[in-house]
C-alpha cells in the first residue's frame, strides 16, 4: 500500500502541475466551445429593456480609468456611439466573445462615425486583466454599485443586494445618435445569444442614417 502511494503521490502532483500549466488554454477551449453558435443575425424577439427608444439617454454613474463618468459624450463618434451593456468580462464567456469580435471591427465603427463604449458590474481591476488578456481598445467602463444599470432599466432582478453577482445588466446594445437620443436597442432574451457584430454595425448605421 505505501509503494503504491509513493507512486501515485508524484503521478499526482504531475497532473496537477499539468492542469496549471495549461489553464488558460484549457479554459479558453472551452469558452470557443461553449460560445460558438452564440451570434445571431437580428434581434427577433419583444424582449426590450432599457430606455425607451426616442428618449433621451440618461447618465451613467461609472468608473473608467479611476475617475467617475455622467455622460458618453467623450465616447461618441460624430455620427453617434453603440453602448454595450455586459454582464461580465471575468466569468462570463458570451460577453468575453462578444466584446473581442466587436474589437475585431472597431475600425469599421470608426470609419463610420460611431464610437464604441462597453459597460460591466466588474471591477476595474477585473476589466483591466480582461483589457490585457485580449488587447481591448474599447473603452471599458465599470458600474458603480449597480447605479447605472438602475437608471438605464437594465438590472437583472435575478439577484439581490449581497450576492456577488448582484448589478449584472441585461446585456444588449443601445444606439444613440449625436444628440443624445436612443435611436434602436438590441435586447435579446436569452443572454448567452448576442447580435453578430457586423450585423450590430450594419443596424446602428442604418438607425443613424449613415451612409
Amino acid at each position: 500500500m505505501n509503494k503504491a502511494l509513493k507512486l501515485l503521490i508524484p503521478l499526482l502532483v504531475l497532473v496537477l502541475a499539468l492542469g496549471y500549466a495549461l489553464r488558460e488554454p484549457l479554459r479558453e477551449f472551452l469558452y470557443a466551445r461553449m460560445t460558438q453558435d452564440m451570434f445571431v443575425g437580428a434581434d427577433d424577439d419583444a424582449f426590450d429593456p432599457g430606455p425607451v427608444t426616442g428618449s433621451h439617454f440618461p447618465g451613467l454613474r461609472a468608473t473608467y480609468r479611476g475617475r467617475e463618468v455622467t455622460l458618453l459624450e467623450e465616447f461618441a463618434g460624430p455620427n453617434g456611439t453603440v453602448f454595450i451593456a455586459s454582464r461580465s468580462y471575468d466569468w462570463c464567456p458570451y460577453c468575453m466573445r462578444q466584446l473581442r469580435q466587436l474589437q475585431d471591427v472597431r475600425d469599421e465603427f470608426e470609419d463610420a462615425g460611431i464610437g464604441l463604449v462597453a459597460m460591466s458590474y466588474d471591477a476595474p481591476a477585473l476589466q483591466q486583466a480582461f483589457v490585457d488578456r485580449y488587447n481591448i481598445t474599447i473603452p471599458l467602463l465599470s458600474d458603480n454599485d449597480a447605479l447605472s444599470v438602475k437608471t438605464l432599466g437594465l438590472l437583472d432582478p435575478e439577484y439581490e443586494p449581497g450576492d456577488s453577482r448582484y448589478g449584472i445588466a441585461y446585456p444588449g446594445a443601445i444606439v444613440i445618435d449625436a444628440d443624445g437620443k436612443v435611436v434602436a436597442k438590441f435586447f435579446l432574451q436569452a443572454h448567452s445569444v448576442r447580435i453578430d457584430s457586423s450585423a450590430l454595425l450594419d443596424s446602428a448605421k442604418e438607425a443613424l442614417g449613415v451612409e
